[in-house]
């Protein structure tokens, strides 16, 4: 089922988020997370992609596999920054032959190219989003910055860069993750008033180890002196950790859903007991 198709009906959206295994190994423990987290009814998972434009099949190959061997509705993720017009409509026929409706048009991140050449046919993922518009037959979703893109020089760019984005052809927007919901709603409130009418399903991540914490200086996201304190306070104790940091995500989760979000898109670092019990804390409300 398309993401488009699932969001006209009523109920809220759940979907989770993996990215690609190096390994065999990491192969055969991400495929027993996602069993694990089938049991739970996602409406999609999604897997990632990198911006190199190295290895575009893995994601392609690996959604594909993940949908005829577990049954679960998959979301690729494509990146365009290293990609020419050709390899993309490429890969989008083999997204197709593979029976994936669902993708996420991103630019990319430059700075992750790792060495290899940006081709530059395209420089936003209103390009790309415009393309697979075109070739139809896919639900497109986009991603979306409530604290703003890091590359856009303020907020109000940014804006205009989504409502750019989906008037190519996004229907759908996923957040990236935030810690503090009114980043969420005053992210929301800006979007309706530049005219986009894309949903915007907000992106969660509980901080499950302190490592995660110690790594968090890359990523252009608020985090509050609560979750500062949490981690730092439980770094040595993981059940602690686990607990706080559920409990804490489980508080955000409710109330975007409470407050009008579609839904929640989990960001599970292809682990699956966070978002289990996150989802469990939910249903019991």
């Amino acid at each position: 089922m398309k993401i488009t198709e699932r969001l006209k009906k009523p109920g809220k959206l759940f979907s989770f988020e993996f990215y690609p295994p190096k390994t065999e190994q990491d192969e055969e423990r991400l495929f027993e997370t996602v069993k694990d987290l089938k049991s739970l009814k996602p409406d999609f998972i999604s897997i990632t992609n990198s911006s190199t434009g190295a290895t575009p099949y893995r994601t392609v190959d690996l959604s594909g596999s993940i949908k005829e061997k577990l049954g679960l509705e998959v979301m690729a993720h494509l990146t365009c920054i290293g990609h020419t017009r050709v390899e993309i409509k490429a890969i989008a026929e083999r997204l197709k032959v593979l029976g994936i409706e669902n993708v996420l048009a991103l630019r990319g991140d430059i700075h992750n190219i790792d060495g290899h050449k940006a081709k530059r046919e395209y420089h936003y993922a209103s390009e790309l989003a415009a393309d697979l518009k075109a070739m139809g037959g896919f639900a497109i979703g986009g991603a979306g910055y409530p604290e703003k893109h890091p590359d856009a020089p303020d907020f109000d760019s940014d804006i205009r860069a989504l409502k750019t984005k989906t008037a190519a052809g996004i229907d759908f927007i996923i957040t990236q993750l935030f810690f503090e919901n009114r980043f969420y709603f005053d992210f929301m409130e800006k979007a309706l008033k530049a005219g986009v009418s894309a949903p915007i399903i907000p992106g969660l991540m509980p901080l499950t180890s302190y490592k995660q914490l110690q790594g968090f200086d890359k990523f252009s996201v608020f985090l509050p002196q609560i979750i500062k304190d949490g981690v730092e306070k439980y770094a040595e104790d993981k059940d602690s950790l686990l607990k706080f940091s559920v409990e804490y995500a489980s508080r955000q989760a409710e109330d975007l859903l409470k407050n009008g979000a579609p839904g929640v898109h989990f960001y599970t670092l292809n682990r699956s007991k966070a978002t289990k019990e996150i989802l469990n804390n939910l249903e019991h409300k």
